[in-house]
């Protein structure tokens, strides 16, 4: 399967991850999708390239299926920064630019990479 690897900067976000990461079909969906429950939120980073952003939206991902009256998303895996398995989510809505990416893990991506808004990381993305 082929990869791409995206390289971005660590931004805060809105705190909208959190809310979504934590509806129990949102969590079931990972669950049995992507392999992991994700901890309550995401880490956004802001990515080099809209280029870049353009070529990975142009692939099917594994799709987040919403009951009425919510968003899905589409969601691919991703190992973050050598170090942490997880998953980047393109949300069907999002109040992000095209080149903010969200990434869920089942860890605190923050805590347990040491991160701070502006350090630099690499996202391996494994395209479907």
């Amino acid at each position: 399967m082929a990869t791409i690897t995206l390289r971005g900067k660590v931004l805060s976000g809105v705190g909208e991850g959190s809310l979504y990461t934590e509806l129990d079909w949102a969590r079931e969906q990972f669950q049995e999708r992507i392999g992991f429950r994700p901890y309550p939120g995401t880490l956004n980073i802001r990515i080099v390239g809209e280029d870049n952003i353009r070529l990975l939206r142009s692939f099917k991902g594994i799709k987040i299926e919403p009951p009425n009256g919510f968003f899905g998303g589409t969601c691919f895996k991703a190992l973050v920064d050598k170090k942490v398995s997880g998953a980047v989510v393109i949300p069907d809505s999002s109040k992000h630019p095209i080149d903010v990416l969200e990434i869920i893990a089942p860890v605190s991506l923050r805590k347990e990479l040491n991160l701070a808004d502006g350090d630099e990381i690499d996202v391996q993305i494994w395209l479907e």
